[in-house]
C-alpha cells in the first residue's frame, strides 16, 4: 500500500511538470523583444536640401504638397488615376476626384497635376520628405524660410503679377496674386538659391516645373475656381508658420497616414506609434528595406522610374509599390478649371 501511494505520488508530480513545461518552456524559447532602431534626424543641411524642390511654391501649396507626402502609396494611386481619365476637366473631374478614397491633400494636388506626377516621379524625394515632415516639422518649415531668404538674397524671389511675395516679421509669405489662378513656380532647385546645393540623389526634373539656369519663371496657371465646393479645394488649406503647422478647414491638418513612424512618440509600453498612432505599413508594400538617409535605390539608371520609399527606412516603408502601373514620365497637365497665361521669366 505504502509502495502504490508513492508511486500514485511520483505520477501525480510528473502531470503536474508535464502541465506547466509547455509555458515555461516556451517563455524560455522566445526572444525578448528589441526595440527599433531610430534613425538620425535630418541635420539643417540635408532638410535644406529637401525642402529646395518646393520652398518657392506658394504658402497653400507647400501645405498640401507636405501632408500628401505622408500618403506616397496614394501619391501614386492618385497620379497614374489621371493618367488614366485625362478625359476628366474642370467640374467633371472635381466631382470624380471626390469619389477617391484618398486623403483631402492628395485630393487637392490633382488640381496640380504637374506637381503630383513629380511626386510620383521622385517617389523616394516623397517618401523622405513625408518621413521628415513627420518627425520633424518644424525643422522643415525652418529649412522653407532659410531657402527663401536665400532666394530673396540672390534676387530670384519678388513679387510679380503671378504671386505676392511679402513678410510678416521675419516670415517670407508667398501667396497667388489672384486668389483663383496659382501659378507654380518653374526654376532649378540646385541654382536658385544663390550658391549652387547639391542635387538630391536620383533626382529627376519634370517638365514644366525645372528650368534651366538660375532664375524663375511661370508658365501656365492653374485656376481653381472649379474646384472650391469641394472640402478638400484650394482655399480650404493654408500654412500657420507662428505654429508651424498645416491649417486645413481652419484646423491644424493630423495625417491619419500609417506609412511613417513618429519617432518622437515612443510607447514605452512596446513600441512606435504611427501618426495615428497606429504602427504599421499601408497594404500593397513589397520588397526589401530601403537604404536610409534620402538615397535613390543605388542602381537606378537615368530614365527610370526610382523605387518607391527608397529614401527611408521607417514605419515600414519599403520599396516596390511604384511598379504598379506606369511610370510617371510625361504627365503633364492633365485637369483643372482651365489654364491661363502666364508671366515669363524673372
Amino acid at each position: 500500500m505504502k509502495f502504490i501511494k508513492q508511486s500514485l505520488s511520483l505520477f501525480l508530480s510528473c502531470c503536474l511538470v508535464l502541465a506547466t513545461a509547455p509555458g515555461a518552456f516556451a517563455q524560455e524559447d522566445q526572444p525578448a523583444p528589441q526595440p527599433p532602431v531610430q534613425a538620425a534626424q535630418q541635420t539643417p543641411a540635408q532638410l535644406q536640401q529637401l525642402v529646395a524642390p518646393i520652398a518657392l511654391y506658394p504658402d497653400a501649396l507647400v501645405a498640401q504638397i507636405l501632408a500628401a507626402a505622408t500618403y506616397p502609396d496614394q501619391i501614386v494611386e492618385a497620379d497614374r488615376w489621371l493618367q488614366q481619365h485625362t478625359d476628366l476637366k474642370g467640374e467633371q473631374l472635381g466631382n470624380e476626384v471626390d469619389k477617391q478614397p484618398w486623403d483631402p491633400s492628395v485630393k487637392a494636388l490633382t488640381e496640380f497635376p504637374s506637381v503630383l506626377a513629380n511626386m510620383d516621379k521622385n517617389l523616394s524625394w516623397t517618401s523622405s520628405l513625408g518621413d521628415t515632415y513627420v518627425n520633424q516639422q518644424q525643422d522643415v518649415m525652418n529649412a522653407v524660410q532659410v531657402m527663401r531668404e536665400r532666394a530673396e538674397k540672390a534676387g530670384n524671389l519678388k513679387s510679380t503679377s503671378q504671386e505676392k511675395v511679402s513678410k510678416q516679421g521675419q516670415t517670407i509669405v508667398i501667396e497667388p496674386a489672384d486668389p483663383q489662378v496659382v501659378y507654380v513656380p518653374e526654376y532649378d532647385p540646385w541654382l536658385v538659391y544663390g550658391e549652387p546645393i547639391g542635387v538630391w540623389p536620383g533626382w529627376y526634373s519634370y517638365p514644366g516645373l525645372f528650368l534651366a539656369g538660375p532664375g524663375i519663371a511661370f508658365g501656365f496657371g492653374f485656376g481653381v475656381g472649379f474646384f472650391g465646393g469641394y472640402g478638400w479645394g484650394w482655399h480650404h488649406w493654408r500654412y500657420d508658420w507662428h505654429h508651424h503647422g498645416i491649417i486645413y478647414n481652419h484646423n491644424t491638418y493630423i495625417s491619419h497616414s500609417r506609412v511613417f513612424i513618429n519617432r518622437n512618440n515612443f510607447n514605452h509600453a512596446g513600441g512606435f506609434h504611427g501618426a495615428d498612432g497606429f504602427h504599421g505599413g499601408s497594404p500593397g508594400f513589397h520588397g526589401p528595406a530601403a537604404p536610409q538617409h534620402g538615397f535613390a535605390a543605388p542602381h537606378a539608371q537615368p530614365g527610370t522610374h526610382p523605387g518607391a520609399f527608397s529614401g527611408f527606412n521607417h514605419g515600414g516603408a519599403v520599396r516596390g509599390f511604384s511598379s504598379r502601373g506606369q511610370s510617371s514620365f510625361g504627365g503633364g497637365f492633365h485637369g483643372g478649371g482651365g489654364f491661363h497665361g502666364g508671366g515669363g521669366r524673372r
